[in-house]
């Protein structure tokens, strides 16, 4: 399996999640999500895709310092709609990594574990995601910008010989090659694309 050097790079989310202890799946229920395992999920690495595990790091970094995030234990806010841009990708990331979903979600075991009604859309926030501590109640506002972080100028012109059916292979080569260049970018640009508020 071949992809860009650079997602080696990029630093995995570790978490917590004491339903997979309980059930077996991982010794103390700790295990870590990378990069490259959401980019398999979502079948693509783009600027969404980033943004989205990018916004979930930053988030749980202050929600829980150095310790593991605890999935089944946070909840995410949007402020866009499930159906517009590009909120259903971003929650379908953020959901891989916090567990979180709508009412589509895990409904608990015995009571316990539930992962349904943590994830929100539509939300009264002014920002691209809330996420907020179940059992604390901390929150903090993550807003993602990659508009600061420029495509390759030629980036434009290979797109639209794409569009046509024009383009040759060595084109589309070039083409996600410029395109996995913007985002390995914004991801060693993080204070340009990424700001973070503690509530």
């Amino acid at each position: 399996m071949n992809y860009p050097e650079f997602f080696k790079t990029i630093k995995p989310i570790k978490v917590k999640d004491p339903l997979s202890q309980v059930l077996g799946a991982f010794e103390a229920g700790e295990y870590e999500f990378s990069y490259l395992d959401v980019v398999k999920s979502a079948g693509h690495s783009c600027p969404t895709v980033a943004g989205a595990y990018i916004i979930t790091q930053e988030a749980l970094k202050v929600l829980f310092f150095e310790q593991r995030a605890v999935r089944g234990n946070i909840k995410v806010e949007f402020e866009e709609s499930l159906e517009e841009g590009v909120a259903g990708v971003v929650g379908n990331v953020i959901s891989q990594i916090t567990g979180a979903t709508d009412k589509s979600g895990f409904k608990g075991l015995q009571g316990q574990f539930a992962r349904h009604s943590l994830m929100a859309f539509n939300a009264d926030i002014d920002a691209s995601a809330r996420f907020t501590r179940v059992d604390t109640g901390k929150r903090v506002d993550v807003t993602y910008n990659p508009e600061a972080i420029k495509p390759n100028p030629n980036m434009m012109k290979l797109m639209k010989k794409l569009s046509s059916g024009e383009s040759t292979p060595e084109e589309v080569k070039e083409f996600g090659e410029l395109w996995q260049e913007r985002v390995q970018r914004i991801f060693e640009n993080l204070d340009a694309v990424v700001e973070v508020n503690e509530l």
